[in-house]
């Protein structure tokens, strides 16, 4: 409904930002990353997305798509809510985000306050099956997408991951295809994400 709120922020507090836009604030409840970039902005664009419940309407603003994307993914969490992933994406960047869904690193989302280890590992599992169909169903698109399922389960996992943080399938293969599909997914993204900053 409200794809994005542009103008001048009138306030910020833990977890918060009011944005007027056309004489209107917009309390648009955010992450500690995006408070960080939009910090001593004279005027911010927010990525939002409204969420209706029958108690209450609340809106969501991000400083860019990608960490709106995540947010977006964990909320489909059956368990997570909008405030645990406020909470995740407060503790860690988008990429890092990544990361521990397309490695299964459990362990990382538990650091973050008030995820607990079972909350943690079914983000993984949910948002790694979500992903792995998003890539089967792009697959079948194009010769550069069955060379992902042909170099190996960990180059489709780096892929996944890439495409998550709003690279398109054809740059991460770009990356991809000069490194040794035999590199953990970790390194595979790590690399790629050193190469996609070049181009």
């Amino acid at each position: 409904m409200i794809y994005s709120v542009n103008g001048k922020v009138i306030h910020t507090e833990a977890e918060l930002a009011v944005v007027e836009c056309g004489g209107v604030g917009y309390a648009c409840k955010t992450t500690f990353n995006t408070l960080q970039k939009i910090a001593g902005e004279e005027s911010v664009t927010l990525y939002t997305h409204l969420s209706v419940r029958e108690d209450a309407m609340e809106l969501y603003g991000f400083a860019d798509r990608e960490e709106l994307k995540c947010f977006k993914l964990l909320i489909s969490v059956s368990g997570v809510g909008p405030k645990a992933a406020l909470s995740i994406l407060s503790g860690m960047s988008t990429q890092q985000f990544a990361l521990c869904v397309a490695t299964g690193d459990s362990k990382a989302l538990t650091r973050v306050k008030g995820i607990g280890a079972k909350t943690a590992q079914r983000v993984i599992l949910e948002l790694k099956d979500k992903l792995a169909g998003e890539t089967i169903s792009v697959r079948g698109q194009g010769t550069a997408a069955a060379a992902a399922s042909v170099s190996g389960s960990n180059i489709a996992e780096a892929v996944t991951a890439l495409e998550v943080l709003g690279y398109t399938e054809g740059e991460a293969l770009s990356v991809l295809g000069k490194l040794d599909p035999a590199l953990p997914v970790e390194e595979l993204i790590k690399k790629s994400l050193i190469g996609l900053a070049r181009l």
